[in-house]
């Protein structure tokens, strides 16, 4: 009956592409409201998909809002215009990541949406991904090479934002995107191709091809580093300002320099292992060029003994 109805409304509907005060289509219109037959309406009667409306609302801004996943596949089938407007208060991207669509979000991954466009507040889906602590979301940005320079209206990049939010996790993730960015042409050079992207990961390392190794850097960070020399080993090692202050951000009492120092290290070996470096050779001879000759002694003994030489072959997974 219902749809006997909607389909004579139509049929008497002279200008089907004819805005209401909102500036809305009867296909947006019927889109906000989850028709199900909306498709067959635009086939039959040619609707203009790309009309917008009042507040700058696409028929995929909708779409993507309210996660209609067939209907988000359809306007993209179709080549709805989802190229970013200067003046949206939010892009389909961001509405997706904001009412948490995680399956349009990676739709619109796949079909290059502008991952580095931003809203009325300058902020780019990583600012929200990172202000909402998705850590999920975070990988699939870096991954997906967002640009992790761009700041908001507040002049806070993703990993201030990150770093204001106190999300250690997401805090280490970006440096470590970053870094690896830094680098990534010559690690390209030195990687097999198709190898890079398949180990490629910025989230806490919990593998155990890298434990022993990971157990040596927390001892060295938690029992040997005195207050400033993790900031010190960490600018010999090309870190920035801008991240030994985000790290330093997190507070957990008088001594927080250890917990600093081990994630500043953690942050490293990941580089170290991708880049295919022995990061036992490296941070050996690293300690030695800063003069800490007893450290360096003991960091070589300790790996030794703790058969660390296997973290040559570990790769981050």
């Amino acid at each position: 009956m219902g749809t006997t109805i909607s389909r004579a409304l139509l049929m008497n509907w002279k200008e089907i592409d004819q805005p209401n005060e909102s500036g809305a289509t009867h296909f947006t219109e019927q889109q906000r409201e989850g028709t199900c037959l909306v498709q067959i309406y635009y086939w039959a009667y040619e609707s203009n998909i790309n009309i917008t409306t009042n507040d700058g609302y696409t028929a995929l801004h909708i779409a993507a809002q309210n996660g209609y996943i067939p209907m988000v596949n359809f306007l993209l089938e179709n080549n709805i215009d989802y190229s970013p407007k200067p003046n949206d208060k939010n892009n389909p991207f961001h509405l997706a990541l904001l009412y948490n669509h995680m399956e349009v979000v990676d739709i619109l991954l796949e079909a290059k949406f502008d991952i580095n466009a931003t809203n009325m507040r300058q902020q780019t889906p990583l600012h929200i991904a990172a202000e909402q602590r998705n850590i999920d979301l975070v990988e699939k940005l870096l991954k997906a090479g967002c640009d992790l320079q761009i700041a908001d209206k507040q002049g806070k990049t993703p990993l201030g934002v990150a770093a204001r939010s106190n999300h250690i996790l997401i805090v280490d993730m970006i440096i470590k995107a970053e870094r690896y960015y830094a680098l990534k042409k010559g690690i390209a050079e030195n990687s097999q191709e198709g190898e890079e992207e398949e180990t490629l990961t910025f989230k806490q390392d919990h593998s155990l091809k890298t434990s022993n190794i990971r157990s040596s850097l927390w001892n060295m960070a938690y029992k040997e580093f005195k207050p400033d020399e993790w900031k010190r080993l960490a600018q010999e090692w090309l870190f920035t300002e801008a991240q030994i202050k985000a790290i330093e951000e997190q507070w957990t009492g008088n001594e927080n320099y250890k917990e600093h120092g081990n994630r500043m290290l953690m942050i490293w070996l990941h580089g170290v292992l991708l880049a295919k470096e022995n990061p036992i050779k490296c941070l050996y001879e690293k300690l030695l060029q800063m003069g800490h000759l007893q450290l360096a002694e003991n960091f070589r003994m300790v790996s030794s003994n703790s058969k660390t030489t296997e973290a040559k072959k570990c790769r981050i997974s």
